[in-house]
């Protein structure tokens, strides 16, 4: 008896799972549903990259920032205070020429650079890390001026 009990109540319940499935789907998809967004989540590390821009370039053996990357950084630092509770790490990077030491503190000042840019514009540096991978990550593979100009970054990151 016990068993016939059970039973019936594991068929109810299924039946009622069934039912409230059945009402979600028409829930979302009736006349009065809203779309799914399309796109990144905002705030989101695919967002910052389709959005805003995810990184700058800088010219062989330079940390200095150029007026194309002041304004990736312009509208990194909208970004952010758009989404103050992100963080965000900022990786420098170099080409392969250059000894390793040189090129990871290469890749720190440009990091650092980025940073101080994006701080001055009002975004705190708490919410910022830094770090230089040097050579060690080529976003682009050969020994080519192309190669070489794509490999001398900074990538801003959300953590």
């Amino acid at each position: 008896m016990n068993i016939r009990i059970l039973a019936a109540f594991a068929a109810v319940a299924f039946v009622a799972a069934c039912g409230a499935q059945k009402e979600t789907a028409a829930t979302t998809t009736g006349a009065g549903a809203t779309a799914a967004p399309s796109g990144p989540v905002p705030g989101s590390e695919q967002d910052l990259v389709q959005n805003v821009g995810d990184r700058i370039y800088f010219d062989f053996d330079r940390s200095t920032l150029r007026p194309e990357a002041k304004e990736t950084l312009d509208r990194q630092s909208a970004w952010l205070q758009k989404y103050p509770q992100v963080k965000v790490q900022v990786a420098g990077n170099c080409d392969e020429r250059g000894t390793e030491e040189y090129n990871l503190a290469l890749g720190q000042r440009r990091a650092d650079a980025d940073r101080d840019y994006v701080v001055a514009k009002g975004v705190s540096a708490a919410r910022m890390t830094t770090i230089s991978y040097g050579k060690d990550r080529p976003v682009a593979l050969g020994s080519t001026p192309e190669a070489w100009a794509q490999n001398r970054n900074a990538i801003t990151s959300v953590q």
